[in-house]
């Protein structure tokens, strides 16, 4: 299970496996030993350039955005019934590649099937409207796909967040090309040829692996590129905010957050102590939503901690495609350095480390990237651990008094994907969600998101939203049609 992959994996454009005009390749790690798994063909800006061609040659050419959509649902809901038969191998892939556990990427690649389900039953479905207007005319409008549009993927979720933007544009008629993370490129490379398979025309979807500085810029600076979707950190979405910008392009962006998890003192302590833990430690903390800001009820303060504390000491470490392994390591050793870094200043200013602090110990643990379940104990709020995104398994705490300063704390940051809230009483649930700054919330639950429900955040996490019934209206423009009837004869 370990062994490595054999041959290198190439790009795939215009609906086949190509090397990348300069010839680079590039090892991936196993981020559990950190021992080479595969080779990937890594492209530039002249294979991003090929890809957009392709892309725009196969949507004006093979009649994907031509129908009625029906084409396209069916294509679609085949994808999703070809994937769901190969789900153990994705899912395999999937670990290997980033390190979460076999669980979490089994329910990722479930994510994906059930996406590509509901997408497909919108693929026809995008209807115009009438519109009344004076005199003899007749207006009304159509929802046109807007031609090539190009998704940038993170490495958190490798093929979930790829086919969350992926799918809806190409339900919608697009034709796409889609930069997965340098890190974490093997699921897309293959759930491309799957598409393939499925009945996608060749061109219409594209993976070009490469940098962001020199592939994705190439592909944001194309003529042909009409959108952009990304998710990743605030620094490069604000560049390809800029980017898109100087070529009037639209950009959905997801940009991460901080996000806090309030739990009142009436709450099921139990659960809630699940639900914390699930929500920072769940892909070793890896999470553009993770709740990496507990803030509780002095009251049930210490209560709380304790069975937080007693989960993240429980959980085992190991190479997430071992079956009993609660945590797998993070995804490269900079990242694990990353976090590491923040915890070695948390300990510099004092700050009171509950469990966890630093990297695993465990001899059979020590080759690869793991760090300890680490929880921080009433942090400073201006202390750098709580300002920004970790991205690792790091619980910082905060007691509060009153729920006016629960909901202030919280709403203390400048990110705003997720909140979270913990409480039995009815009024304080809706009063408390109505009014915390975040795209999202969840009462008495961990993190959770379906296809159906709307994914985006305010403030620096984001433009846009994601997935729901409207997903795939950023990827069509509506176009107005007045037609002036003339005068009846005789009036």
């Amino acid at each position: 299970m370990s062994a490595a992959i054999e041959g290198t994996v190439q790009l795939f454009i215009g609906g086949k496996a190509v090397s990348g005009s300069a010839g680079e390749t590039r090892a991936l790690l196993d981020p559990s030993t950190n021992v080479p798994l595969a080779m990937t063909a890594i492209g530039t800006r002249e294979d991003a350039h090929h890809a957009m061609e392709e892309a725009d040659r196969a949507f004006r050419s093979s009649g994907w955005p031509a129908d009625d959509g029906s084409r396209r649902a069916r294509v679609l809901s085949k994808l999703a019934r070809l994937l769901e038969e190969q789900a153990e191998e994705f899912a395999l892939l999937e670990t290997r590649n980033m390190g979460k556990t076999l669980k979490e990427s089994r329910g990722d690649i479930g994510y994906v099937v059930r996406t590509l389900e509901y997408v497909s039953g919108l693929a026809d479905k995008l209807e115009g409207t009438t519109i009344p207007v004076p005199g003899a005319r007749f207006d009304y409008t159509v929802r046109e796909p807007l031609g090539v549009t190009v998704h940038i993927a993170p490495w958190n979720y490798p093929l979930l967040l790829a086919v969350r933007s992926v799918a809806p544009a190409l339900a919608a008629g697009n034709a796409v090309v889609l930069k997965p993370a340098s890190l974490t490129p093997l699921t897309a490379l293959r759930f491309a040829h799957l598409a393939k398979e499925a009945g996608v025309p060749d061109g219409i979807l594209n993976v070009v692996v490469g940098s962001g500085a020199e592939v994705g810029e190439a592909l944001l600076g194309d003529p042909r590129c009409a959108s952009v979707s990304f998710t990743g950190s605030g620094d490069v979405g604000r560049r390809i905010a800029e980017l898109a910008a100087q070529r009037l392009v639209p950009a959905t962006l997801e940009l991460g957050g901080k996000s806090p998890v309030i739990v009142f003192a009436d709450a099921d302590l139990e659960r809630a102590a699940r639900g914390v833990a699930f929500g920072i430690f769940g892909n070793a903390g890896q999470m553009c939503w993770a709740g990496s800001r507990l803030i509780v009820a002095r009251s049930v303060h210490d209560e709380l901690i304790g069975k937080v504390r007693q989960i993240a000491e429980g959980l085992r470490l190991g190479a997430g495609v071992e079956e009993k392994v609660d945590m797998g390591p993070l995804v490269s050793a900079d990242q694990a350095h990353r976090v590491v870094g923040f915890l070695e200043e948390a300990r510099s200013h004092g700050i009171h480390v509950v469990t966890g602090g630093g990297r695993a110990e465990e001899e059979r643990l020590r080759a690869g990237n793991f760090v300890k379940p680490t929880v921080l104990d009433d942090v400073p709020s201006d202390a750098r651990v709580v300002r920004e995104e970790v991205f690792g398994p790091v619980l910082v705490t905060h007691p509060f008094d009153t729920a006016e300063e629960a909901i202030a704390l919280a709403n203390d940051t400048r990110y705003g994907l997720f909140a979270a809230l913990w409480t039995r009483d009815l009024a304080t649930a809706h009063v408390t969600a109505r009014r915390l700054e975040a795209g999202m919330v969840a009462v008495n639950e961990a993190p959770n998101t379906f296809p159906q429900t709307p994914f985006g955040g305010v403030k620096e996490s984001g433009v846009g939203t994601e997935q729901g019934r409207s997903a795939l209206e950023p990827f069509t423009r509506a176009k107005n049609v007045m037609i002036h009837l003339g005068t009846s004869k005789g009036r």
